[in-house]
């Protein structure tokens, strides 16, 4: 029997990387992130990488890949992908996907083509394909806050925070894309004492309050997810996985 891909889908700082790690560990799974910001190297706290710790016990796949000024599209995670679902069920593990990209996730579950490196809207797939069961993580506007809020709060209580940041400023242009989407752009001018820290935080908030609601409007189009609240996801896929059997 080929297992299925389960996907998990859902805001920034929702849960689902540890809903994924902790899936995993029950049923014999291997992760694959969906998160444009986690392929870059030497960005781990400030885009809430999966530490090593919770790396120790669960392959993850799809992050560290480039470095922030080098080039990586949709169409470059979608081959990466595809390749590390064939592998992973080859080993006789369940692949899961985890992230908050919609773009890499529905040119994955609706197998964008590409001509070229370039999309190609007239084979595009109107259905989720045959064998990805696609999960999301489910909190109120006012949850999602709270929990962005605490977990910038959290990061910046993290020394390693400045010295990823102080490490990037030497080494990347601040006009990269990969430099300026993310919590760095703020430690960087808390750090030049342009903004106070509690300034710093506030707007690291606001950017990812705001990247959670574009992240949702996305996901909200797909009729096919099976929205969750987090307490009650894992039990839900595990009693999907059970009806395999």
């Amino acid at each position: 029997m080929i297992k299925p891909v389960i996907v998990i889908v859902g805001p920034t700082a929702s849960g689902k990387t540890g809903a994924a790690i902790a899936l995993a560990e029950e049923i014999g799974g291997e992760i694959i992130c969906a998160d444009s910001r986690t392929i870059y190297r030497g960005m781990d706290v400030g885009t809430a990488k999966p530490s090593m710790e919770e790396r120790k016990n669960i392959v993850h796949f799809g992050l560290d890949l480039v470095d922030p000024d080098e080039r990586f599209t949709v169409y470059d995670w979608k081959k990466y992908a595809e390749q590390k679902i064939y592998e992973i069920r080859k080993r006789g593990k369940f692949p899961i996907i985890v992230g908050g990209t919609g773009l890499y996730i529905d040119a994955l579950i609706y197998d964008y083509q590409f001509d070229q490196g370039r999309k190609s809207e007239k084979l595009d797939r109107k259905e989720v394909g045959e064998g990805f069961w696609v999960y999301g993580v489910q909190w109120t506007n006012e949850e999602i806050r709270e929990r962005i809020k605490l977990r910038e709060q959290q990061m910046f209580e993290n020394e390693e925070l400045v010295l990823e940041t102080v490490a990037l400023a030497k080494r990347f242009d601040w006009g990269l894309q990969s430099m300026r989407s993310n919590i760095y752009q703020f430690v960087w001018r808390m750090l030049n004492k342009e903004i106070t820290k509690d300034e710093a935080i506030a707007l690291g908030v606001y950017d990812d309050y705001h990247l959670a609601k574009r992240q949702m409007t996305w996901f909200k189009r797909n009729k096919q997810i099976r929205w969750c609240r987090l307490k009650d996801l894992i039990a839900e896929i595990i009693k999907d996985v059970k009806s395999l059997e």
